[in-house]
């Protein structure tokens, strides 16, 4: 890969970023690709250099977004499902065409305990997804369909930088856990309200 330092790795030791650079991949991702399957052993854990990856978690039949790893963050949850050497209990999706540094599991359990510096990659990251978990559940059991559907569009858009943002009902249903007749009566409930518009195929944040 490129000399150049990528900047998640910037703060940490020159030797344990170097040793990084030396070890891992960088992987072109097409965009809605599956990067890891529900009881999937975690092999590499990735850091997102461009792009963005939804990361799921799945109920029997239901689906539930979990957070986004943008630039310069890692999947959490593959690393301490890679660290214990279990099955995850998550899946991820790319968002859009993305580039990924893919850490081998069994450099990075080296590496925890020659450099105890990595700890800093990963760990900050933990308080980041807690808060972003607890938003989630917060949303699932307190607020109404309608707030839910309107915070979600406008996160979206401004992590991809898309308005209007191309997606359909039912792929709105089942990132947010519900019923794709659910989502389309909400959705006319938003347009009327002056929210949204609603195209072909696209849907438009208004405010």
């Amino acid at each position: 890969m490129s000399e150049k330092t990528p900047t998640a790795l910037a703060h940490l030791d020159p030797e344990l970023a170097q040793q990084i650079i030396s070890h891992s991949t960088t992987l072109d991702i097409p965009q809605n690709t599956e990067i890891l399957r529900d009881g999937q052993y975690v092999k590499v854990i990735p850091i997102v250099l461009e792009g963005l990856i939804k990361v799921f978690t799945r109920h029997e039949d239901k689906e539930l977004l979990l957070y986004y790893i943008q630039p310069n963050e890692s999947c959490i949850m593959s690393f301490a499902a890679g660290l214990k050497n279990q099955p995850s209990r998550v899946f991820a999706i790319t968002e859009e065409e993305t580039q990924a540094l893919l850490l081998p599991i069994d450099k990075v359990t080296l590496w925890i305990k020659q450099f105890p510096d990595i700890n800093t990659l990963f760990f900050q990251q933990y308080n980041i997804r807690y808060s972003e978990l607890l938003d989630t559940i917060n949303h699932v059991l307190f607020h109404k369909m309608d707030s839910r559907l309107f915070n979600y569009l406008q996160e979206k858009s401004r992590l991809t930088g898309k308005n209007p943002i191309k997606i359909s009902h039912r792929q709105i249903a089942n990132e947010l856990g519900t019923a794709r007749e659910v989502i389309s009566r909400v959705m006319k409930k938003l347009e009327v309200e002056g929210k949204v518009k609603q195209h072909s195929n696209q849907i438009e944040i208004l405010n």
